[in-house]
This record gives C-alpha cells, sequence and structure tokens, in this order.
C-alpha cells in the first residue's frame, strides 16, 4: 500500500511540476488544447467545437431562402462517392447550379440548420471583409503599408515593407509553423491561447515581402487585427453583420469564435455557419461581388480575391492561390475555392455555373498528380460536374 501511495505521489508531483512548466514558459494553452481534443477523443479541432469557446453571434435578418432547382435532389450521387462521404463523416454536401439548390444532403446527424466550423474558410471570409472596408473607407487600398495600422512592426526589418495585399496573398515573410496537430506551436497556441492579438504581435518577420507563396495562418490574423484597429467602434463581426450577412438574407444566425469573452475574432479560422448560407459565399464571388441585383463587394476586388498571384509562384510552378483563394486553373474544369482544415470546403467551377460546399468531421487526403494535394477536392468537382451533366 505504501509504495502504491509513493507512486501516486509522484505522479502528482509530476503533474503537477509539467503545470507549472506550462504555465511560467506561456504555454499553459496546451492545457486547455488537451482537454478539448485528447480528452474528448479527437486528434485535433473538431467542427462542432465553437462550443468550447466565446463566440461573437452575427445575426441574420430577413433570409433569403434558395430556390429550389427542377432537378434537385432527383439525380442519384455516384455510390462509390457517397460511400467516402459517409465514411468520413461529411456533414453537409451542396450543389448550386445556376443560383439554385441542385442536391443537398447531409449525413452523421447534421441538418439543413446545423452550424459548423469552417476552419481556413474564414480567411476568404476575413480578406472579403478587408475588401469592403477598403471600398468604405476604413482602408486606403489593398497595397497600404500594414504599419499604418501595426505600429509594432515599424522597426522590423522586413515587417516594414509587407502591405495588406501579402498577408492576404501569403506572400509576407512572417514568422509562423503551420501545424495542426504538435500541441507546442503558434498554430496551436493561436486556437486555444486566450490572448491572440499579443501573441501575433510578438512575433516577426524573416523573410523579404512580396516573395514566394507559404501559407501561413498568422498572416490571416495579422489580417484580422489590421481591420479591427481599422473599424475602431465596431467589431469585426458587426462589420460582417452589416455588410454581408444581413444585406445577403443568410438564413441562420452565424458565430465567429474569439480568444477570451472580452477578446477579438480569430479571423484565421473559426467562422460557423450552415452549408447554405456557406453557399451563398461561393455564390458571391461567382457573381462577381453581385447578391440579387445589389454589389456586395467590389467586383474588381472580387477578381483580384480569385485571379493566381502568378508572381508568388516561380520555376513553372501552378499557381495554385490568389487572395486568400485557392484554386487549380490548369484543371481539366478550372475552379477556384475557399478550403479548411478536416475537409471544408466551398468550390466554384465558374463554367458550369456551380458552387459545391462539404463540410465534414474528416475527409480522405490523397494526393494526386495535382498541384493541390487534398485529392478530395478534385473528386468533389468531378461529382459536381458529372451530377450536373446529368441535369435535363
Amino acid at each position: 500500500m505504501k509504495t502504491l501511495w509513493k507512486i501516486v505521489k509522484w505522479f502528482l508531483i509530476i503533474i503537477a511540476l509539467i503545470l507549472l512548466a506550462l504555465y511560467f514558459t506561456g504555454n499553459d494553452y496546451i492545457i486547455r488544447g488537451v482537454q478539448l481534443t485528447y480528452l474528448k477523443g479527437e486528434k485535433t479541432a473538431n467542427i462542432d467545437d465553437y462550443r468550447d469557446f466565446d463566440n461573437n453571434v452575427i445575426l441574420a435578418g430577413t433570409p433569403q431562402l434558395w430556390q429550389k432547382h427542377q432537378s434537385y435532389n432527383l439525380i442519384n450521387i455516384n455510390p462509390e462517392f457517397e460511400k467516402e462521404l459517409i465514411d468520413y463523416k461529411t456533414a453537409s454536401f451542396i450543389i448550386i447550379k445556376d443560383g439554385q439548390l441542385l442536391t443537398e444532403k447531409y449525413y452523421s446527424g447534421y441538418d439543413e440548420s446545423s452550424i459548423t466550423n469552417s476552419f481556413s474558410v474564414a480567411k476568404s471570409i476575413t480578406t472579403m471583409l478587408v475588401g469592403k472596408a477598403i471600398e468604405d473607407g476604413y482602408i486606403k487600398s489593398f497595397d497600404q503599408k500594414i504599419t499604418d495600422f501595426l505600429p509594432e512592426f515599424k522597426a522590423d526589418e522586413f515587417g516594414k515593407d509587407c502591405t495588406i495585399a501579402d498577408l492576404s496573398a501569403m506572400t509576407s515573410g512572417y514568422d509562423w509553423a503551420e501545424d495542426y496537430y504538435l500541441p507546442l506551436n503558434p498554430t496551436a497556441k493561436a486556437y486555444y491561447g486566450d490572448n491572440i492579438e499579443e501573441q501575433i504581435l510578438d512575433r516577426k518577420f524573416i523573410k523579404k515581402s512580396g516573395g514566394h507563396f507559404e501559407y501561413l495562418s498568422g498572416d490571416t490574423q495579422l489580417l484580422g487585427i489590421l481591420l479591427k484597429r481599422a473599424l475602431k467602434d465596431k467589431s469585426i463581426s458587426q462589420y460582417a453583420q452589416e455588410v454581408l450577412w444581413q444585406p445577403m438574407g443568410m438564413e441562420f444566425d452565424a458565430q465567429w469564435s474569439k480568444d477570451n469573452p472580452n477578446g477579438m475574432e480569430k479571423t484565421y479560422c473559426c467562422f460557423n455557419t450552415t452549408g447554405r448560407d456557406f453557399a451563398k459565399l461561393g455564390q458571391l464571388l461567382l457573381n462577381n461581388g453581385r447578391w440579387n441585383n445589389k454589389q456586395i463587394l467590389d467586383s474588381a476586388f472580387v477578381q483580384k480575391m480569385v485571379q493566381p498571384n502568378s508572381k508568388a509562384f516561380i520555376n513553372r510552378e501552378v499557381p495554385i492561390y490568389g487572395h486568400s483563394i485557392w484554386m487549380d486553373p490548369s484543371y481539366k474544369t478550372p475552379f477556384y475555392a475557399m478550403l479548411g482544415h478536416l475537409g471544408q470546403r466551398v468550390i466554384v467551377i465558374p463554367s458550369q455555373n456551380l458552387i459545391v460546399v462539404r463540410t465534414g468531421k474528416t475527409h480522405q487526403d490523397q494526393p494526386q498528380n495535382n498541384p493541390i494535394t487534398d485529392g478530395d477536392v478534385y473528386r468533389l468537382v468531378d461529382e459536381a460536374i458529372r451530377i450536373n451533366q446529368n441535369v435535363k
């Protein structure tokens, strides 16, 4: 019995020492991360974890419902593809054709009212809001230096020359490690920490901006801090409600997770809404910023977002990124997309006038001989085109 007590005592002492070490080294966010992942049977963040965080609510106004296509849900999904949707715990699979609901399927207990985390789809939403802020005069231009809003970097060798466009194009040269599974990294700290602004502004730039594309979530959080300062007396969520959510007649309230009750939105991730409302954001891009005959976003800015930023890709690479938008202009049916962790997808196929939305708990990551290594993106594109070809 004494031996057992000694083991328990030393175990508790070791745990206490680990917790103290995490606290005094500024890594106590790991405790929260463990609570919200491993202790819940998860290996990483999940699409329903907005419930575990503080959120700003983005209120819907008068809903403008999707019209249903005459072939709504009449064309069967390929059985092999649907098995993949089920096996990888899809929440929603939606196809919009010519501005109407063509296919709408829900799985794993989710339905049309279920809101889920979009993860990095939020990056595209953040850049949309930056574009609107330029249009509304809160920001002078996309090429404005970030130091006009982030004076913390005026003495930074590389940061002093970084522009707003560099942040959205992922060509900033900012010091960041992009990882969604290792606990000791800045991405995990941004997700589970409680002072994201302090964390982000405490880092430096390590390369000259305007160079090669390098995907960094820290870039979009910097963009969010900049936008927050530009807006001054309103939150990013309030602005999103005023300029996007209510003018577009979104059906449901959205939630944007924050770092603490009085903190700010995690703009690199964590925008939560329904599959139908995600589809509207894709349709807005396809319509060059117009929604129901109203210009919501400047068309020139939308084109800048969805066109490849070719100068960021060298050595005959296919340019796969514009400004917070992924794309493959070399694919047999070119597309662009908002993509997020664990298979969150809002894909636009302009030549087919299609929007494809897939949300879910995980996805089958099968790299193909294509620029975007998440092979499921191409399978979603191909299945949507197959369904569209069967519309009579």
